[in-house]
């Protein structure tokens, strides 16, 4: 497979790569992956202050990775694409089997 072009390298870090950048948004799209929910209820069970848990979805929402459809007074994020979740599954493996063969190296 070919390199793909620094544009498009330059488009992914920009718009998922940095959106990724912290634990708790990433642990906030695992929740959004179990179900879709309001700010309050990620905050009580991701255990985050309820504007902490806002911040992290403006920037979920700027990035196009999270949606919301207004439910009366709230408003319920959900993830867009749950392709995401696979990725980050698969990068977790990778972390696994890197860090098992750091142990070997070590051992």
């Amino acid at each position: 497979m070919a390199c793909p072009p620094i544009e498009e390298l330059n488009l992914l870090h920009n718009n998922i790569c940095q959106a990724l950048g912290d634990p708790k948004r990433i642990q906030i799209l695992y929740a959004l992956n179990e179900q879709p929910r309001h700010v309050t209820a990620l905050a009580d069970d991701l255990g985050m202050p309820q504007p902490t848990v806002s911040r992290h979805l403006r920037v979920l929402r700027q990035r196009a990775l999270v949606t919301t459809q207004r439910d009366g007074p709230a408003v319920v994020y959900q993830l867009v694409d749950d392709r995401l979740i696979f990725v980050l599954d698969e990068m977790r493996q990778v972390l696994r089997d890197v860090l098992m063969r750091q142990s070997e190296v070590l051992s």
